[in-house]
């Protein structure tokens, strides 16, 4: 199973930490972005991840941005993904 990954400038920082965790894991991942704090469009990264998840079957996606609710309302327009938010444990 691949867990591929993106964020927007807001979930960045998350999104490197997590990477390290899953790096130390030895689990398969992708990196969708962003690669950088700078100011992003979310949608261009959970548009990213969703194909990409629909794409391998095998894979689950995890988005993060500052309120999670638009990457999981990108997420959920495409056909076959079922983005749910998700805040702790």
């Amino acid at each position: 199973m691949k867990i591929i990954v993106g964020s927007d400038h807001a979930g960045y920082n998350h999104k490197v930490a997590l990477l390290s965790v899953i790096k130390n894991m030895e689990l398969e991942f992708m990196d969708c972005g962003c690669y950088d704090d700078s100011s992003v469009d979310y949608p261009d990264y959970a548009h990213i991840v969703s194909k990409a998840v629909i794409k391998d079957k095998k894979s689950i996606g995890v988005l993060i941005c500052g309120s999670a609710n638009g990457v999981a309302m990108a997420a959920n327009r495409h056909v076959g993904v079922r983005a749910a938010i998700c805040w702790n444990k």
